[in-house]
């Protein structure tokens, strides 16, 4: 018989509540045990909570969830009791003691949910991503694969594919019937041919996904003291990076994660570029300027009194790079030339650190678009997206092709798609899934 497992699903204690959750085929033992009683399913009921010498522990709510019509698929209880360490330890003693019981292994309520087809594994991804959740952007995609978005559209194209299969069976096996259509082609194969450009269609939109998943990467790059540090601070709205005057102050690239618009943004400070012998400082201009390469937007930052100084010589660019203007309140606005476009701003004063980060919202946009859509977030759905793919235009593109052969590429390009839902050889995945949620979920 499998294992009644329990554990804390809240927070660390001490905390005003705590929540105890208890699964499997233990459940109604427990909570006889303990409670005196199994309560009405899905009713609140207030309890003393006891050990087995009937000495009261806590008492608090208690909740029954029978299975299979629980997270988890078995039967679950919860217990909601007072958050104080003594409290909460003295219960999981208790429940450690009972025949069958252990505590919870990281992820394994989550998992038995997915094996006792309660969610699919693009939902366990999306749970995992939605309690991590920083940003609203974040929260929406999250909450949406937790859901059932993504395998609502995984297992629509697999049912597309399963269908065209079984029409191809049909004429095969039935070829000499009647009412069997002669050919099948003429019906099928432009179908096929939309979907695999909807899945096209749909990988191009795979790099919104993982901005919004991952964060949006903003390279801070430009020479020693041209504001960088002082940027990042300013909009980190604390102290992360060390300010100075001394030249190759920054070694390493420091990060900061950020809320811009509703999104997830790693701002990068990097090292200053600049000729040196010092083996460290050249090691830090190299990643700044792999930072800068792997990046979604380089700000390469300017002292603004080089606009006075060089201001009919041209300036090289740094790549795709927006040029940002700092120290713009060491200048007097009278002395910059009148048809001034530049992106000017201070980090000290404020000015234009409003209108940067409107361009940061711009840009950010350009690449996610269409709030709400439904994408790809993970770099195996990605994968299995191409495969399936190439075994459609397999199976569309070559007409003189055995048809038992076409065949066989719309069956791999199911079996693509069953990989992503994980309901086909997904056994070697769900050790490093389920092992990104805590223990209690």
């Amino acid at each position: 018989m499998r294992d009644t497992i329990f554990a804390l699903s809240s927070g660390a204690p001490p905390a005003g509540v705590a929540v105890i959750r208890i699964s499997g085929p233990g459940v109604r033992f427990g909570l006889e045990t303990i409670v005196g009683t199994v309560p009405s399913p899905r009713m609140a009921h207030l309890a003393h909570l006891r050990d087995d010498a009937g000495q009261v522990l806590d008492h608090g709510l208690v909740l029954f969830f029978p299975g299979p019509k629980s997270f988890t698929g078995e039967d679950v209880a919860e217990f909601q009791i007072h958050g104080g360490r003594a409290s909460v330890s003295s219960v999981l003693t208790v429940l450690s003691k009972l025949p069958g019981f252990r505590l919870a292994e990281p992820g394994e309520y989550t998992k038995r949910a997915f094996e006792n087809g309660r969610m699919d594994l693009t939902a366990v991804e999306g749970l995992s991503d939605l309690i991590r959740a920083e940003t609203e952007a974040q929260r929406q995609q999250a909450l949406g694969q937790a859901d059932g978005a993504l395998k609502h559209l995984y297992e629509g194209w697999a049912k597309q594919i399963t269908h065209a299969r079984a029409m191809i069976e049909a004429e095969l096996d039935f070829s000499d019937e009647e009412d069997i259509p002669g050919s099948v082609t003429d019906r099928i194969w432009p179908e096929l041919n939309q979907l695999a450009s909807d899945i096209s269609a749909h990988l191009s939109r795979a790099k919104a996904g993982e901005i919004i998943r991952d964060g949006f990467r903003i390279a801070l790059i430009g020479a020693p003291n041209a504001g960088k540090s002082s940027l990042l601070n300013s909009l980190a709205q604390r102290d992360v990076a060390i300010v100075s005057d001394i030249p190759g102050t920054t070694r390493d690239v420091v990060e900061v994660r950020l809320d811009i618009g509703g999104n997830l943004v790693l701002l990068q400070d990097t090292a200053g570029l600049r000729d040196s012998e010092d083996e460290i400082e050249l090691e830090g201009i190299r990643r700044s300027l792999s930072t800068a390469e792997s990046a979604d937007l380089v700000l390469e930052l300017r002292d603004a009194r080089e606009l006075m100084e060089n201001s009919t010589k041209e300036r090289p660019r740094i790549g795709e790079s927006l040029v940002v203007w700092s120290k713009s309140d060491l200048l007097d606005s009278a002395d910059l030339p009148p048809d001034t476009s530049e992106l000017l701003i201070s980090s000290k004063s404020g000015v234009g650190i409003e209108m940067l980060l409107s361009v940061i919202k711009q840009r950010i946009t350009s690449f996610t678009k269409q709030a709400g859509e439904i994408l790809p977030t993970r770099e195996r759905h990605i994968q299995h997206l191409l495969i399936c793919e190439r075994e459609l235009r397999n199976a569309i593109g070559d007409e003189d092709l055995p048809i038992e052969v076409r065949s066989e590429y719309l069956r791999n390009a199911a079996t693509a798609l069953g990989r992503i839902t994980g309901r086909v050889d997904v056994e070697d995945l769900l050790g490093v899934i389920f092992s990104e949620f805590c223990v209690g979920k």
